[in-house]
């Protein structure tokens, strides 16, 4: 079994900072993108940022300069340090990770999406 644990969700005022954290645990033999997606209430799910196992990123151009995403390859964890957040964009964060299991089977596996309110 795999499974996605995230952490770091909560409130915070607009113009803070929030991190968010992401471990992957269980039969994992390889994980490859990893990623954020976000959904705001009465929206659909967006991306927000990915890495490859590389280390290559992408953002979605609404976080650029800041947000960052990064990934501790020892850890199987992926982190989204978010900066200068805007009030009224409270939104559930996923993360995601492509993962290779002990017996070879390649799935997207999800987190359980904590929620980060920014407050004005």
């Amino acid at each position: 079994q795999v499974q996605l644990v995230e952490s770091g969700g909560g409130l915070v005022q607009a113009g803070g900072s929030r991190r968010l954290s992401c471990a992957a645990s269980g039969s994992i033999l390889n994980i490859n993108d990893m990623g954020w997606y976000r959904q705001a209430p009465g929206k659909q799910r967006e991306l927000v940022a990915t890495i490859s196992r590389g280390g290559s990123t992408n953002y979605v151009a609404s976080v650029k300069g800041r947000f960052t995403i990064a990934r501790d390859t020892a850890k199987n964890t992926v982190y989204l340090q978010m900066n200068s957040l805007k009030a009224g964009r409270t939104s559930v964060y996923y993360c995601n990770a492509d993962i290779t299991d002990w017996v070879s089977q390649r799935k997207i596996y999800w987190g359980q999406g904590p929620q980060v309110t920014v407050s004005s």
